[in-house]
């Protein structure tokens, strides 16, 4: 077939070509002016059967319906499918629990659920809703926790009794994990966390920092520092892991036991042991004392960081909360204005954010 065909039918043509343009003949161009019907046949003409109402509605208003319902359950299938509801479980050792159901390997934690570990049982959970999550959690033997909530930005579970270890890399306060008489806020951090068959709660900080939070009561605990919490109480003072015995035991009572008649002396042994670390301490103490224990307290932590210029004895013994976050940025912790940042960014679930001073009750 010459290619003179294609162009003005002056050449050969070739069979296939001809058998196509019959097969497209009733589609060819015809030429003309283009008639429009008059008004009188518009207004004679019948509707179209796709445009006839149903209901009241025009055919073509189904249509538009039905595209979008079909977009919206593509769109929505592409969502669950890159973010599965709930946190992938993975079996460590013997036969954790979810819900009714044994992982034998692996399996999923859905918002609701229950994970059980038995005493031969450990198991490590992905922090999130997709594969890579926001950070891993450690769940040893005779543990019990529920998922509360597995969104884009918060992620909270309930431990109920056992042990978890947390190592989370999302930003401060996207991570919560309630026990029965505190909450235990992440700001960045790796942690083990302990609830008792009583309810008590002990966080040890492993790196960064842990917020211990319970009714406007708070505890701020760096690397290297625990804390306890029983019910009814909330957050007690954190403390350093490697102070004195003597410096543990006396907090220890002063948290417990605040109607003891031998406080004064727990007090003093204290401010005694105290070691300049151990200003932490004293600053929390500051905030829960009055009277003449916040005045020893003041006497003490003065001593061993010197206030910064604006925060004055009369400031801090009458809890200027400004002050005390100044003195705050003295002991080497990091400032307070970011702790402050984060409560107004990050609200607590259920509720406001908290504007209450760290320690304050």
């Amino acid at each position: 077939m010459s290619d003179d065909y294609l162009w003005d039918k002056s050449g050969e043509p070739d069979p296939e070509v001809e058998k196509l343009e019959r097969s497209l003949a009733r589609l060819a161009h015809r030429e003309g002016p283009l008639e429009l019907p008059s008004e009188a046949q518009r207004e004679r003409a019948p509707a179209l059967a796709g445009d006839q109402p149903r209901f009241g509605i025009p055919a073509r208003v189904w249509a538009v319906a039905a595209v979008v319902l079909v977009l919206a359950g593509a769109v929505t299938l592409a969502v669950l499918a890159r973010h599965p509801s709930g946190w992938a479980v993975a079996r460590l050792d013997g036969a954790p629990r979810v819900g009714e159901r044994q992982i034998a390997a692996s399996g999923r934690l859905a918002v609701g659920e229950w994970l059980e570990t038995d005493a031969s049982s450990r198991a490590r959970v992905t922090v999130g809703p997709d594969a890579k999550g926001i950070g891993e959690l450690l769940v040893e033997p005779g543990s019990r926790l529920r998922l509360l909530e597995a969104g884009d930005r918060s992620q909270r579970l309930h431990l109920a009794l056992g042990t978890v270890t947390a190592i989370i890399t999302a930003p401060p306060r996207q991570f919560v994990v309630e026990t029965p008489s505190a909450r235990a806020v992440d700001l960045g951090c790796a942690y083990t966390l302990e609830v008792d068959p009583t309810g008590a709660a002990l966080v040890t900080v492993l790196a960064g920092w842990v917020s211990f939070e319970d009714r406007g009561r708070e505890a701020f605990i760096p690397a290297g520092a625990r804390c306890a919490t029983r019910p009814g109480s909330g957050p007690g003072t954190p403390y350093f892991t490697d102070a004195s015995s003597a410096f543990k035991n006396a907090l220890a009572l002063l948290d417990v036991a605040p109607d003891d008649p031998a406080r004064a002396e727990e007090l003093t042994s204290v401010l005694m042991e105290a070691r300049r670390e151990d200003a932490l301490t004293l600053w929390h103490l500051l905030a829960r004392f009055s009277g003449s224990e916040r005045e020893a307290v003041y006497a003490r932590l003065a001593e061993l960081v010197p206030p910064p210029a604006g925060v004055t004895r009369e400031g801090v013994l009458a809890g200027d909360r400004a002050m005390l976050d100044r003195w705050w940025d003295e002991l080497g912790f990091g400032e307070m204005k970011w702790w402050r940042l984060w409560q107004r960014s990050w609200p607590a679930p259920g509720g406001p954010s908290r504007g209450s001073s760290a320690g304050s009750s």
